[in-house]
């Protein structure tokens, strides 16, 4: 097939990744994937398909771009210190035993383990067990092995850092103990199927360059992954518009509770 411009582009694709750019916001994504055929001084998308099935450096770099990896700990400390003073103890009281927790885009790792360090002052290690996913290998590569810039650790509490992680030359590495309770693999939002009975969801900071078609369906799938009263954590650019259409109700800003029955 001759890719002849960006609609063929998207047909290639799906079939190479399983990633339909039709669900991303088009002048965003179009205008990212044109950036990367320019720097790699590529003259249009059907050379620039060539080069990825080729050039495995190459392909990597468009999945890492196209996932948009950018991370820190703690991002938005404002909503982890509501998470910790506000949410954690409203999903405590609307459930026994254990919590089941997904991370649903979890880039290089940052958002579960900031989750697991700030659960440690709720439970041992132990007992904490964090599901964490995300559509790029590469990110989920780096996020299993632990090591961080200390740039995008500027918001994550000064006892974490003592306690938790080991500094290597100008990096830090994310201790053992904390990188036990988190299970790492891929998953599409747009096609694969949720994990279950999620006491608490988060997807932060990714919903923002899907279309508004592709959001509704993530909603409903977030509303049956999580159990009655389980609890959405979104972005702090990703409101949601009339929640009662997926069953759910906003509690604080940004935290949606899931409390009716699971069929839409």
């Amino acid at each position: 097939m001759y890719i002849k411009d960006y609609e063929d582009f998207k047909i290639v694709i799906l079939e190479m990744t399983g990633i339909n750019l039709s669900a991303y916001k088009e002048r965003q994504m179009k205008r990212r994937v044109e950036s990367l055929i320019k720097k790699n001084n590529i003259e249009d998308f059907n050379s620039y398909v060539k080069a990825l099935n080729v050039d495995k450096n190459i392909y990597n770099e468009f999945i890492n771009y196209l996932t948009i990896n950018v991370s820190e700990f703690y991002r938005n400390p404002a909503q982890w210190e509501v998470l910790e003073e506000e949410v954690i103890p409203m999903v405590l009281k609307n459930t026994s035993g254990k919590l089941k927790i997904w991370s649903s885009a979890c880039s290089t790792g940052e958002e579960p383990y900031s989750l697991t360090m700030m659960l440690t002052k709720f439970f041992p290690l132990a007992d904490i067990r964090i599901i964490a996913t995300d559509i790029d290998e590469g990110a989920i590569s780096k996020a299993q092995i632990g090591l961080y810039n200390p740039k995008g650790m500027e918001g994550l509490p000064k006892t974490f850092l003592a306690k938790f992680f080991t500094q290597q030359g100008n990096y830090y590495k994310i201790n053992d103990e904390i990188k036990n309770c988190v299970t790492f693999s891929k998953l599409n939002l747009l096609s694969d199927q949720f994990p279950k009975d999620c006491d608490l969801i988060l997807c932060r900071n990714v919903l923002i360059y899907f279309t508004e078609e592709a959001k509704v369906g993530i909603y409903e799938n977030f509303h049956k992954a999580l159990k009655t009263d389980g609890i959405l954590f979104v972005g702090s650019t990703e409101q949601i518009i009339m929640p009662n259409r997926y069953n759910l109700k906003p509690v604080r800003t940004f935290f949606y509770q899931n409390n009716v029955s699971t069929t839409i």
